[in-house]
């Protein structure tokens, strides 16, 4: 019987006071890639358009992150029977404050501003249509910014899945200043 008691107080010297990890500590580094929806989405055919984008983020005190990137955005007009296509490259760089966390530090919750630059193409540089209309928006250097609010759920460790609604403001082209995006990503740690 003493044996058991033994154990059993062993055992519970393991299980009490478990630390738990440690995530979001200064000079913490982590890639992101995200995918979103841009300006809405209805079945039946995309009004919207689509986002692609990857960032290295690093952490600093109190659990604020900077984070640097690109991403690419594909958003479809509408003309006739037909769509033209309106791409931008952009890089991007930003701060992200921690609004809220929970206490194991499984959930944050993020508000952040970027400032962006790239490049924006219509119809990929191609003036004339299919039916000889001539378009009068041009292909352009963008610059701006955005407003995120984004979450981060940590799965593992070294793994987290991300949720984010994101407001752009781009000038410079002759297309569209604002697009709003809503989307999803993985977030990598790498050191």
């Amino acid at each position: 019987m003493r044996k058991y008691m033994i154990a059993l107080a062993a055992s519970l010297a393991l299980f009490t006071g478990r630390a738990n990890a440690q995530r979001c500590l200064p000079g913490m580094q982590g890639i992101e890639v995200k995918a979103a929806m841009t300006d809405g989405f209805r079945m039946g055919g995309n009004d919207g358009g689509h986002s692609f984008g990857a960032l290295l983020s690093t952490y600093t005190k109190n659990g604020n992150k900077w984070s640097l990137g690109g991403e690419y955005l594909l958003k479809n007009s509408p003309y006739t029977d037909v769509k033209i296509p309106v791409a931008q490259f952009t890089a991007e760089g930003g701060y992200h404050f921690k609004v809220l966390s929970d206490a194991r530090k499984i959930v944050f919750l993020y508000a952040g501003v970027s400032a962006l630059a790239g490049y924006e193409t219509v119809n990929w540089g191609d003036k004339v249509l299919y039916d000889g209309a001539r378009l009068h928006d041009s292909d352009a250097f963008v610059y701006g910014g955005a407003v995120t609010l984004d979450m981060e759920v940590y799965v593992a460790d070294r793994l987290a899945l991300l949720a984010s609604l994101r407001e752009r403001c781009l000038w410079g082209g002759d297309t569209r200043k604002l697009h709003t995006q809503f989307g999803i990503g993985i977030k990598f740690i790498i050191n």
